[in-house]
């Protein structure tokens, strides 16, 4: 299953550090079925007050290159993918973070059955085509609520859903699991005005499961 990193901080600083930390994990990590992080990745950043992002189809941990040229800011999010079929693999339009307006977006879990007909190729893009849909009627807190609420109420089975968002402001995520709590759960740490909330634990820094089924704002 995909892997994903949501970061903020008081003080601007170069994404590196937590790229390589990022990298480490999810070359190391496997889904529960064995799969990996390495179908490609991206990097969204705010810079200006604008979204910029850059995406690319090698594993992550092997487009280190790359890290030190990103700049200085105070919100990014990174997404290191895991293509759910073959015939969606090598497609970096699939790859997140997806930018929309002053939003960024990333998304992982396994959803069986959706009841809902959606836009999409991916169902990334699906999730993401109903949040925006909501960003644009509501707060950011009250669109991915709802977004949450209709995924739930209409999968025959959720495994896990797990989103992250940010305005440029501020960070916004949603956990959700029925299974697996040690896999799925997402993880927080706020350390020397630096919060990271992280599909699994990275660095030396100290992470603590985040809180489940209730949207989160830091």
């Amino acid at each position: 299953m995909c892997r994903f990193a949501l970061v903020r901080s008081e003080l601007q600083q170069k994404p590196e550090k937590i790229l390589k930390e990022f990298s480490e994990m999810t070359k190391k990590s496997r889904a529960l079925d064995g799969d990996w992080q390495g179908d490609g990745w991206g990097i969204s950043w705010c810079e200006d007050e604008e979204w910029k992002a850059y995406k690319s189809l090698k594993p992550l941990w092997e487009d280190r290159k790359v890290f030190a040229t990103f700049p200085k800011t105070n919100m990014f999010l990174i997404h290191a993918r895991s293509a759910s079929f073959p015939k969606d693999k090598n497609n970096i339009e699939y790859n997140q973070p997806y930018v929309y307006k002053n939003f960024s977006f990333v998304f992982n879990g396994l959803l069986k059955g959706v009841h809902l007909s959606v836009p999409g190729r991916i169902g990334a893009e699906k999730i993401w085509g109903i949040l925006k849909k909501y960003l644009n009627q509501f707060s950011p807190e009250e669109a991915l609520q709802k977004t949450a609420d209709l995924l739930i109420k209409n999968t025959q089975q959720v495994n896990a859903l797990n989103i992250g968002l940010s305005d440029g402001k501020k960070l916004y995520s949603f956990c959700y699991y029925t299974m697996h709590p040690e896999y799925y759960n997402l993880q927080i740490s706020k350390n020397e005005g630096s919060t990271i909330v992280c599909s699994e634990k990275i660095g030396g820094n100290n992470f603590e499961d985040l809180a489940v089924e209730k949207v989160v704002q830091i």
